[in-house]
């Protein structure tokens, strides 16, 4: 974009998450979508990193496992969050 129209510094301004922001990103639709993602890639990650170690009885890195589930979790409420601008929330 071209900052000479004003479009690339207003975008700036408008992709702050707030406080207030979050809490209605994760009550919503948006949020339950979040946890959704994060369940369905965070398990299917886990089987192909972990997969021996959880169905061979091996050592499982259990920070590991969380950081596979929080990951695509925030990743898909950042994504909502600042698609849309103003019109995500």
């Amino acid at each position: 974009m071209d900052e000479a129209d004003g479009r690339t510094a207003n975008r700036r301004e408008t992709a702050r998450l707030s406080p207030s922001r979050l809490a209605v990103l994760l009550r919503g639709p948006v949020g339950r979508r979040a946890l959704w993602v994060a369940l369905s890639v965070g398990t299917l990650l886990n089987l192909i990193n972990q997969g021996d170690a959880l169905f061979g009885g091996g050592g499982v890195h259990w920070e590991k496992v969380a950081l596979t589930y929080l990951v695509p979790f925030c990743v898909s409420l950042h994504g909502a969050a600042f698609a849309g601008g103003e019109d995500a929330v």
